[in-house]
């Protein structure tokens, strides 16, 4: 038992350092508002709950089911969405009271529009909850307008659309046919998957309500294979295969044929194809994610068989250890049909319970064309409908983790990168409101961005990804939120677009800015696997510091002007959550004695004649160092002579943006550790040149010049500033100066010193008395005119008062005479 508690022990603490080693920090945030991440809005005062979205072919037109309203939205534009029409669709007010007479509350009973759907190239489909009466009608998407049925009246919606606005469904159509998982009845007990609108040979198939085929489920989506005709639908239910005494909850793939019409006898109406199967999201000895939140289907490359077909699913845990984590699992389509191929777990009618028996295999389960088979064989299938192997992960384990957020919805798309070679990127919405962007590599997952799209957390989501037009459109109760997919323009230099490892953005040296990658034309900056700066960016600059005895271009930074003994603080802003930012000084080190660095990255210091000078803020990361912001503290009542620096023309690297001129945007260069450039010459006499300092949006310092188009450059040597054609005459004859009269006090001193050593020798007294005695000082004057000396008060019995001090006048303990004089004292 020691041993098992041990081992139990010993588990635990191996879970918890994978959770953290394997944690997913985003490397850039973008709050709400921020000006580096510009998103567009839709909302309006009486529109809400825009949940349901679908967008045109041409990326044009974005359709989005709201509650009593179907909008039409143009979202051609780049930084605005419009509202081209709105199509009203509200319950009468008979069937609010009806609604309510059920015990409904009335902000549940509106029309909430759950289905909308293209039939064709004019029409489209569209259902909602109706006051708890489910609804569908037909919607023209010329003159977008309601098309009601050939009686005039909507069509009745049960089977396809839930009756509670609450309640999850999926929906898709196939040449014009609806396909649909939902609840078919008021309570919600009835789950079913079922086809409408069948056309030509088809009839309307639905499961059988008898063989317990779903078991309380939560439909999340539906996606079409046209390889494979056939339709696979993802849910969670409860996993009556497991002997537990919980309920446990299972994620589930089922399967039907779109080629299906239902038994000639057996199995009438009802679907002869449907098959489920379990997807299992864990990895080795941890417990799975079991609760299938989310599912998008990614094709596969051109040229690439079918079966390389992926499914990205996002998956919760009902086990208390996972709470609050999420996991995200990929799903191969071959593997899924070799699961299905395979045997299948038999249900014991009698005692409900399922099990694996040895027995000959009448058919495959959810195979094409049993429609047409012996009633003996669609018993079988009847009977026969779980697989009993279950669809594991890509690779047997997780694709990535996140185990402080909860993910919602996610899309995916395929990019292709500088180098020719294909990643995988995901979006993914989290519960608190943020969209996270994460790039799929060999070593693992890495989150680009995060991007808050909410204020608040929303109930209903829904998540829609434009390829052609490479944006993204949330939708939720608040609105309709439009997202670029890539924000190239954001990274300012060749470092950070080559660290953002975003497959999207490249460098372009040509024109030195980080763009879309497929629009450069070759040599383009870009490592997404590994993020090496220093081989995707060709000219490198040099960091800040000595080498071989000679100095190296730097900025004069930021002034800031304190008072002696005043608290300093230096703010160095954040180039990347991944990154260490840590501070120097020219040629000396911080001490931790008199320099407090906080976990914010600023820097705070008590202001000395030591702690004047430069400071530098650097950032590292991936091994790479880059300068952030350098301040020059100086002394407030210290003369500031006019910085003055002779201009020199730098040659521009062909990896780092230009040099940034008076009254434009710029960004602080970063440096590359590297052999020292040689400084070109100047080529024109020097001139006096106001340095000042600006800041951009981002809180990075850099340096510009009132005029001109040169940059001004200072030498350091010896970690002192020098610059260049400026003189200090009028600070050398001061220092002169005082350095004279202090060695002149000094010989003083000391000659007086050797003249008192000589008269002590011929003195009457043996005390020796203080030199204002000697000299007849203040004291003796005061004790003449009859007043007390400063000592007087303070001797009490022969005792002396403030260690025998008082005014900076030393007081002795010789005894004194009547006559308030020092004995044998000549007055």
């Amino acid at each position: 038992m020691e041993h098992q508690g041990l081992l139990s022990i010993i588990v635990v603490i191996l879970w918890v350092m994978a959770v953290c080693l394997a944690r997913l920090t985003p490397r850039v945030s973008f709050p709400m508002g921020s000006p580096g991440r510009c998103l567009s809005h839709f909302d309006s005062s009486d529109v809400g709950n825009t949940t349901t979205l679908l967008l045109s072919d041409d990326g044009d037109t974005l359709f989005v089911g709201a509650r009593n309203a179907v909008l039409s939205l143009d979202v051609s534009q780049e930084d605005a969405i419009v509202m081209r029409s709105k199509l009203d669709w509200s319950p009468s007010d008979k069937d609010l009271d009806e609604c309510s007479m059920k015990g409904k509350k009335k902000m549940d009973c509106p029309n909430f529009i759950r289905v909308l759907q293209f039939l064709n190239s004019t029409h489209m489909y569209a259902c909602g909850t109706f006051a708890f009466s489910p609804r569908c009608a037909y919607v023209n998407s010329e003159t977008f307008s309601l098309v009601t049925s050939p009686s005039g009246k909507p069509e009745e919606g049960r089977g396809r659309c839930p009756y509670d606005p609450y309640q999850r469904n999926s929906a898709i159509t196939v040449d014009g046919e609806l396909y649909t998982g939902t609840v078919a009845d008021y309570m919600g007990n009835r789950p079913v998957i079922s086809r409408h609108l069948s056309e030509g040979g088809h009839v309307d198939l639905k499961l059988d309500d008898t063989l317990g085929w779903l078991e309380d489920p939560t439909f999340i989506s539906s996606n079409f294979v046209p390889s494979e005709e056939k339709i696979y639908f993802f849910f969670s239910e409860v996993g009556r295969e497991y002997d537990f005494i919980d309920k446990f909850t299972v994620s589930r793939i089922a399967q039907v044929c779109t080629s299906d019409v239902g038994g000639q006898r057996t199995l009438q109406r009802r679907w002869t194809t449907f098959a489920k199967a379990q997807l299992l999201c864990q990895s080795d000895n941890e417990l799975p994610y079991n609760v299938i939140q989310d599912i998008v289907t990614l094709p596969p490359p051109e040229g690439a068989p079918v079966d390389d077909t992926l499914f990205f699913g996002i998956f919760s845990s009902q086990w208390s250890v996972n709470s609050g984590q999420s996991a995200v699992c990929a799903f191969r389509l071959g593997d899924i049909k070799a699961v299905f191929a395979g045997n299948y777990k038999v249900l014991n009618r009698d005692t409900l319970r399922w099990s694996m028996r040895v027995q000959e295999k009448v058919a495959n389960p959810g195979e094409c064309g049993l429609h047409n088979a012996s009633d003996n064989t669609l018993r079988f299938v009847k009977e026969n409908f779980l697989a009993d192997d279950s669809v594991h992960p890509v690779g047997q384990s997780l694709t990535m983790v996140s185990p402080d957020q909860r993910y919602s919805h996610v899309v995916s798309q395929r990019v292709q990168a500088a180098n020719g070679k294909d990643f995988t990127v995901l979006f993914l919405l989290t519960e608190s409101g943020y969209l996270h962007k994460a790039v799929l590599m060999e070593k693992g997952a890495h989150i680009i961005e995060e991007i808050q799209v909410f204020e608040q957390p929303q109930a209903v989501k829904n998540l829609v990804l434009s390829k052609s037009k490479g944006v993204l459109f949330v939708g939720s109760s608040e609105g309709v939120v439009r997202v670029p997919s890539s924000n190239c323009s954001y990274y300012w230099s060749c470092a950070e677009c080559v660290l953002s490892r975003d497959p999207f953005c490249g460098w372009d040296p040509s024109v030195k800015v980080c763009t879309h990658a497929t629009s450069i034309q070759d040599n383009a900056g870009q490592d997404v696997e590994g993020g090496n700066v220093q081989e995707a960016c060709v000219s490198p600059r040099f960091r800040f510091g000595l080498h071989k005895g000679k100095a190296d271009s730097f900025p004069l930074g930021e002034l800031v002007s304190v008072s002696l003994n005043e608290v300093v603080r230096l703010q160095c802003p954040e180039a990347s959550s991944l990154a260490h930012r840590h501070w120097e000084r020219p040629n000396s080190r911080l001490s931790p004695d008199l320099y407090l660095q906080l976990e914010d990255g600023s820097l705070h210091f008590l202001a000395t004649p030591a702690t004047l000078g430069h400071y530098l803020c650097l950032s590292t990361e991936n091994g790479f160092q880059q300068n952030l912001a350098i301040y020059q503290v100086k002394q407030k009542s210290s003369p500031t002579p006019q910085a003055t620096a002779m201009t020199t023309t730098r040659p521009q690297s062909p990896a780092l943006p230009p040099t940034t001129q008076a009254g434009s945007g710029g960004w602080l260069t970063p440096h590359l550790t590297g052999p020292k450039q040689t400084k070109p010459e100047p080529t024109a006499p020097a001139r006096e040149t106001p340095v000042t300092t600006r800041r951009t949006s981002r809180n990075f310092t850099f340096w510009v010049e009132q005029s001109g188009e040169t940059e001004t450059e200072a030498e350091w040597w010896g970690g002192e500033k020098l610059l260049l054609g400026q003189t200090y005459l009028k600070e050398l004859v001061v220092v002169s100066v005082l350095l004279v009269c202090c060695f002149s006090i000094l010989l003083t001193m000391t000659l007086y010193s050797v003249r008192q050593r000589c008269r002590s020798r011929t003195a009457p007294q043996a005390n020796s008395p203080g030199r204002d005695s000697e000299r007849g000082g203040p004291p003796e004057r005061e004790a003449l005119r009859g007043g007390q000396s400063p000592c007087s008060n303070g001797m009490r019995n022969g005792q002396m008062a403030h260690n025998g001090q008082a005014n900076g006048v030393v007081c002795n303990v010789t005894p004194r005479g009547s006559n308030g004089h020092l004995p044998n004292t000549p007055i």
